[in-house]
């Protein structure tokens, strides 16, 4: 049929043109977003999120029913979706759209389609309910990052009905296992099949471009031009195995306990990067501040301090950062087990690796060994491209009287696995939401939802950008 998307699994497939040209974009009604698309991103949104695809790290997840509506919709756009896989069931999908300037570089929009598990019982609403109710999208996925996986769709669809084209190559991907190692999602696409992105030399994905409440009235949409790398630690302690009631010197857990608390009390050193710099010189002058971050002696933390709430951009990305996540120690009260395992979060600034492995080996002292569970790189993205401005305007477009700024993520993202290819990350799926709502919040969290009203404005503001791009 032809509407069906092809499938490779664990193999190698570039995307072709579409069944039928499709005409340049023209100024006028065809650049406008239609009713269609609008209703269309929050019926996939909530589509999507009936899906379950609930990735708890042990491998169970199943993307391919995410995946298959994707494609299903991609493939209605007349474009020529591919599905690929390394383990079946672990599903990714790749399309291109061909732009009219075939000597531009081409630009990576890309989503997850794996969400982080969810308790019903903790809920208001089911968490896979999809349930829209009061102008409100509930559900697992309705901010990272089902939202933007309809968005993209709603504006693939809608430039099918209107002849647009975009000025360069669009690379769609919709990944599996982002919210674990990606070994099944970007990770495999970047390593296997790094055919599908030729050409590309910059990337779009989650967490930039939503609306942060500054105080009196002040919106900010900060768009991340960087990440903190990944350093998941394991920790493990070796001792003397014996009865609980003797004196034990050589007690593995005793030993693990101390290096965790160590880990956990130390005050990491400022290390500010070029992003956050620049984040830092905007909040200030946003705020009437007059500092020069860049000079000698500058404190961080006593601007921070006068930032008011939006200190919370900023301040997790000002230096490494390890917080204890998980102990693993014996199996009887009174058995003093030989060994005690713990595990950790680290997160690490650009340009600040050789600084965290020091110092993780003094925190850990000699009786303690660590290594990593699972690494990733620290990114960094220009602020002076022409990409980040075409982002900047069209945010600017249809909120004049919001302030982007860019910012640096704490956590991860796709983008790390794409940066093997040469790809600049950016952190761009647009929301416009109220005061009071917490965005960041609702990121694994309790009641993750989405406005209606935020999914049409990241339509407009995705559809805008991308086709000047």
């Amino acid at each position: 049929m032809a509407d069906r998307p092809a499938d490779h699994t664990a193999s190698s497939g570039r995307p072709g043109p579409a069944d039928r040209p499709v005409p340049t974009d023209r100024s006028g009604p065809a650049g406008a977003v239609d009713q269609q698309a609008l209703d269309e991103v929050v019926r996939f949104t909530s589509e999507l999120i009936r899906i379950d695809t609930s990735n708890a790290g042990d491998g169970a997840c199943r993307e391919r029913p995410a995946a298959e509506y994707v494609a299903e919709r991609l493939a209605g756009a007349g474009l020529e979706p591919t599905l690929l896989e390394r383990t079946r069931g672990r599903t990714n999908v790749v399309a291109r759209i061909a732009g009219t300037d075939p000597g531009a570089d081409a630009l990576l929009v890309h989503g997850h389609l794996d969400v982080v598990p969810a308790e019903p019982a903790d809920w208001s609403v089911h968490p896979f309910s999809g349930e829209v109710r009061d102008g409100v999208v509930w559900g697992r996925g309705a901010i990272d990052m089902k939202n933007m996986d309809a968005m993209v769709l709603a504006v693939a669809r809608r430039w099918a009905r209107a002849g647009v084209r975009p000025r360069r190559d669009i690379v769609l991907a919709f990944t599996a296992d982002e919210e674990a190692s990606a070994d099944d999602g970007s990770g495999f696409l970047a390593d296997h099949h790094p055919d599908l992105f030729a050409g590309c030399t910059e990337g779009v994905s989650e967490s930039g471009a939503f609306t942060f409440h500054g105080g009196g009235g002040m919106r900010l949409y900060p768009i991340a031009a960087g990440e903190r790398g990944t350093a998941w630690l394991k920790l493990t302690a070796q001792g003397q195995a014996g009865h609980g009631s003797k004196v034990n010197h050589a007690n593995a857990v005793s030993r693990l306990a101390a290096a965790v608390a160590r880990i956990g009390e130390h005050t990491w050193p400022v290390r500010l990067t070029p992003t956050v710099r620049a984040a830092l010189h905007e909040l200030a002058a946003l705020h009437d501040i007059d500092v020069d971050v860049t000079a000698p002696g500058f404190d961080v933390d006593a601007l921070l301090s006068k930032l008011g709430p939006c200190a919370k951009l900023v301040e997790p990305t000002v230096r490494n950062s390890a917080n204890p996540t998980m102990l693993e120690a014996g199996y009887k009260i009174n058995v003093i087990p030989g060994s005690a395992v713990a595990y950790v979060d680290g997160r690490v600034v650009p340009g600040g690796e050789a600084e965290f492995r020091t110092t993780m080996d003094a925190l850990t002292g000699p009786e303690v060994t660590w290594d990593y569970h699972h690494g990733e790189v620290a990114l960094q993205a220009p602020l002076d491209s022409p990409t980040y401005a075409a982002m900047r305007a069209a945010v600017e477009r249809f909120d004049p009287q919001g302030h982007v700024v860019p910012y640096c993520m704490s956590g991860g993202t796709d983008a790390k696995q794409f940066s093997r290819l040469g790809i600049a990350g950016y952190g761009f799926s647009p929301l416009k939401l109220p005061e009071g709502f917490d965005y960041q919040a609702l990121f694994h969290g309790v009641d993750e939802r989405v406005p209606v009203e935020a999914l049409h404005f990241g339509v407009r503001v995705l559809d805008h950008f991308l086709r000047r791009a």
